[in-house]
């Protein structure tokens, strides 16, 4: 909280009397900003105190936002925009409008975004009920400012109520909590209020459903015993109010559980895709695709389970805490009938829950099996019709298919014997209490005990019922908490980052520096990468060499932070990339793969996919470095054609550059090409390799490729073998002291001017 101006008597200053006041509030950013005239050149610079709001509270929390992830189309920044940059750095925002009521509300809280009518901004730091006043620091203060104290008057001049509430992701928020039941139980817990509304409902149904029952049994003991017509004409006026309320109340629980069973799925969905964008590249690396998407398929099953069967259960309960004492207050004898039956049913199903659940177990690793290899065989569906492989790979989905069959068949003949010991059972519950109570009756001499029996019976069967749920509950819970444990095998892995707010974010220039670092692969004895130590200056062209498997690829992986588990030092510009925050690392790099995947949707779309509030002209500027331009301005509706998945309608060339355009649409610091045109044909190459010095300007390029005929423009050019460095010199230098690199070059170069293993003629560098 900060400090409250106060004058010599220690009183708080009154905001309309004094003047000095209306000094401060100029400085707040508030007093006369309703005269400021929108629009023209200035406009623009009014949005910066907004963007630097932001900046301020964001800092009050520990998290440090990157001004350049912010993207909008929109010549104002609206409070959406604002809420969600913060969000895609990991905090917590929300946009929203609040009255003056609820700033004199913040009083011990974090600073509060408000912003005004004409663009500005300022942050509220803290408010006074007492004096009726809030406290406003002016965006452009420095953070240890003091603030202003305004009143509603002044402040509704500038501002209409729009309000950026934000704070930092703590650490035990859901989002970071391990996917298992508790979670799920935190999950419906936090909509205990529409919870509470249903248990309500079903509570008063309930008291509802006992009247039919008691109305049959005062039916038969009073009017058709006794012949009473007004007892008769009362009871049916009861009827009818009971069941119009029991219609509107139960259409109201309906929709209230339609509601809270759709935001319990909306919520359950979000995490899981969530976290599966956060797990590491390794980890879809080592799992075939078909195997991930069925452990997650499991999620629906959890999902049919929460809104579903628990729900109804949880609803079932409340009305047995109601029904059952009533059963036994109308006769006890047959309320322990059923109250046995609904024991020996719940014992027989609990007998079966090991084999049951060793049976399941094997149905999932059985179906698990079965997706891996119908995930696989869509994915390379390619290299299976290349080759001719359908038999083989049918043989193979026939096998798979068969072992789930048989796996679901025995476990499909388990689970019907507790089904078939449970039906004679129920219908003991049912049709025996009706025979006991009929042996009953004859010996009644009141007369009072036959409408007690049908009264029982209507009771019974919706008691009944729920009994047999609640003891199958039991059962669905094993199948269930498989299904929480197929999921938790992928959402519980190791994230590749603890949170997205975490982690420095440092102005990226370029610079590169491997010192003494050594990496292997998870299940490896020898290591990837061994002491590779060496030095790339920011803004320079560096290449890296090797035969195949001497650790080119994985410099490029370490330098995205795929893998961090290395030893020794991998520095940016001088901060440890160990420290650096994931996501704005990878915003300051341009990466380009040899296979690179088009997402579905227009080329525009493709281009700008990692900013998607950039425009048109962003994306042609980017085509247009990357050589992209002249094909796409060919194709029938240019910019807007349509790419189907797989992009058969594109080249391999186009596809490249399109991925290059891509990666140069957010003026990446550090732009890495792993094997970019190693798949490439000499004319598409040719145009790839004319672009790169332009390409280069202004940022560090490291290219990483097998073809040396790519790589004599580089101001160095980094040899490996067998993860170690063997040299890094030009290429000129290195054709004369470094062995491996010049019989490489022989090799690729032997066909030149006939001359067998001798360098040919170096271009000159383009400038």
């Amino acid at each position: 909280m900060v400090n409250v101006p106060v004058n010599a008597e220690n009183q708080p200053v009154s905001i309309r009397a004094s003047s000095e006041v209306d000094d401060a509030a100029r400085q707040a950013g508030v007093h006369n900003a309703a005269q400021r005239p929108p629009g023209g050149p200035a406009e623009r610079n009014q949005i910066a105190p907004r963007l630097k709001a932001v900046l301020q509270a964001a800092r009050y929390h520990g998290v440090e936002l990157d001004p350049n992830e912010f993207r909008t189309a929109s010549s104002v920044l609206a409070a959406a925009d604002l809420s969600e940059w913060a969000q895609n750095a990991g905090m917590w925002a929300r946009a929203l409008r609040i009255r003056w009521s609820h700033l004199l509300r913040f009083q011990d809280t974090g600073p509060v975004v408000l912003l005004f009518s004409d663009g500005g901004a300022a942050l509220l730091t803290g408010a006074s009920a007492e004096r009726n006043v809030v406290f406003l620091k002016s965006a452009d203060a420095p953070d240890d400012g003091e603030a202003t104290a305004i009143d509603e008057l002044r402040l509704s001049r500038v501002w209409t109520g729009e309000a950026v509430l934000l704070r930092a992701t703590r650490s035990h928020v859901a989002a970071d909590a391990p996917f298992t039941l508790h979670w799920l139980t935190q999950l419906v817990r936090l909509e205990s209020q529409p919870l509470r509304d249903i248990a309500i409902a079903s509570f008063t149904l309930s008291i509802l459903t006992i009247l039919p029952p008691l109305i049959v049994m005062t039916l038969v003991n009073k009017v058709l015993q006794f012949n009473s017509i007004s007892t008769l004409l009362l009871l049916s006026a009861v009827i009818a109010v009971v069941f119009a309320y029991e219609t509107l109340l139960g259409h109201a629980r309906r929709l209230i559980i339609n509601v809270v069973g759709a935001r319990l799925d909306t919520k359950l969905q979000l995490h899981v895709f969530s976290r599966l964008l956060r797990l590491p590249l390794d980890y879809f690396e080592r799992h075939p695709a078909g195997e991930t998407m069925y452990h997650l398929a499991q999620v629906y099953r959890i999902r049919e389970f929460l809104t579903g069967k628990l729900l109804s259960t949880f609803l079932d309960l409340i009305t047995l805490c109601v029904l059952v004492p009533v059963m036994f207050y109308i006769n006890s004898t047959l309320a322990w009938v059923v109250m046995a039956c609904a024991a020996v049913i719940m014992l027989i199903i609990l007998a079966f829950l090991k084999p049951l659940r060793r049976g399941y177990q094997r149905v999932v690793e059985a179906e698990t099996w079965k997706s891996a290899a119908l995930g696989e065989t869509v994915v390379g569906i390619k290299t299976v019709k290349a080759l001719g492989l359908e038999p083989q790979r049918k043989a193979l989905w026939d096998e798979r298919v068969a072992e789930a069959g048989k796996a679901r068949l025995a476990f499909g003949q388990l689970a019907s014997w507790p089904q078939t010991l449970v039906t004679p059972i129920e219908r003991v519950m049912v049709l025996g209490t009706m025979l006991v109570g009929a042996y009953l009756a004859l010996n009644d001499r009141s007369g009072y005990l036959v409408g007690s029996l049908f009264a029982f019976m209507m009771i019974s069967q919706r008691v009944a019922q729920p009994l047999v749920g609640l003891a199958r509950l039991v059962e669905d819970y094993e199948e269930v908490g498989a299904a929480i444990g197929e999921a938790a095998s992928v959402l519980n892995r190791p994230l590749e980052s603890s949170s997205n707010s975490t982690g420095l974010r440092p102005r990226l220039v370029g610079e590169v520096t491997f010192s003494d670092l050594t990496f292997s692969y998870i299940a490896t004895k020898t290591p990837a990468l061994d002491r590779v130590s060496f030095h790339i200056p920011a803004g320079s062209m560096f290449g890296i060499v090797g035969r195949s498997g001497s650790g080119k690829s994985t410099i490029a992986r370490l330098l995205q932070g795929i893998n961090r588990d290395y030893s020794g030092f991998l520095k940016l510009d001088g901060v440890d990339l160990k420290e650096i925050n994931l996501r704005h690392l990878r915003q300051g790099l341009g990466v380009v793969l040899q296979d690179n995947f088009l997402f579905r949707g227009s080329i525009r779309d493709n281009i700008i996919a990692g900013r998607p509030g950039l425009t048109l002209s962003d994306a042609m500027r980017a085509a247009h470095l990357a050589g992209a331009q002249e094909f796409i301005e060919r194709m029938p509706n240019g910019y807007d054609t349509y790419i189907e998945e797989g992009s058969p309608n594109l080249s391999g060339g186009q596809k490249q550059r399109l991925a290059i355009a891509r990666a140069l649409i957010h003026d990446p610091t550090i732009l890495i090409l792993d094997e970019a045109t190693s798949a490439l044909d000499p004319e598409s190459e040719a145009v790839v390799s004319a672009n790169l010095m332009r390409i280069a300007s202004g940022r560090t390029m490291i290219i990483v490729s097998h073809r040396l005929s790519s790589l004599t423009e580089c101001d160095n050019i980094l040899v490996m073998d067998q993860g170690k460095v063997l040299d890094v010199a030009p290429h000129a230098t290195l054709l004369e002291r470094c062995a491996l690199y010049r019989q490489l070059w022989s090799q690729q170069n032997r066909h030149l001017d006939g001359r067998h293993g001798r360098p040919v003629a170096i271009p000159p560098r383009l400038v």
